[in-house]
């Protein structure tokens, strides 16, 4: 998805666990291994771009977890006030001299490992779920090694 503002686009990123094993693909343009993500557009929330984002790059059905939700329903009763699962993590990084992303991190976990590939030739990538021990072993980012270590501590024995 092309960039919404010039300065700032606001991203997800999702960290899937699938027993004991975590999700990594292999960026298209950076060629490093992240976790699924992309843009949150305009139409959807952060959930739904997450949701969106995976079923996009690796065809699979996930469950975002995080904190307990409050009261919002999206009713008219309730305004159309709607909660929002929060992220585990928010962080930031550069996308370009002047661009900048603001990264929702969310941590799911899948009822299946079957990865079906990207629906997007541009997202057609390389894809491996990895113990804990294999992260270890892998060149990652810190935050990414930080975030999949993490993800699974939390989701390794659902």
């Amino acid at each position: 998805m092309p960039h919404i503002h010039e300065k700032v686009d606001f991203t997800v990123e999702v960290f899937i666990v699938f027993k004991n094993k975590v999700l990594l693909r292999r960026h298209e343009k950076y060629d490093i291994w992240l976790s699924v993500g992309g843009h949150i557009e305009l139409d959807e929330n952060p959930i739904q771009a997450a949701i969106r984002e995976v079923k996009e790059e690796v065809g699979l059905e996930v469950e975002i977890i995080g904190g307990k939700k409050g009261i919002g329903d999206g009713s008219s009763e309730n305004k159309g006030y709607q909660d929002l699962i929060p992220p585990k993590y928010l962080g930031m990084h550069p996308a370009g001299e002047i661009h900048k992303h603001i990264t929702l991190v969310y941590f799911a976990i899948s009822n299946s490992d079957k990865i079906l590939d990207a629906t997007n030739d541009e997202e057609k990538t390389e894809t491996c779920w990895v113990t804990k021990e294999q992260l270890k072993k892998m060149d990652l980012v810190p935050n990414v090694l930080f975030y999949a270590e993490e993800a699974l501590e939390e989701l390794g024995k659902k």
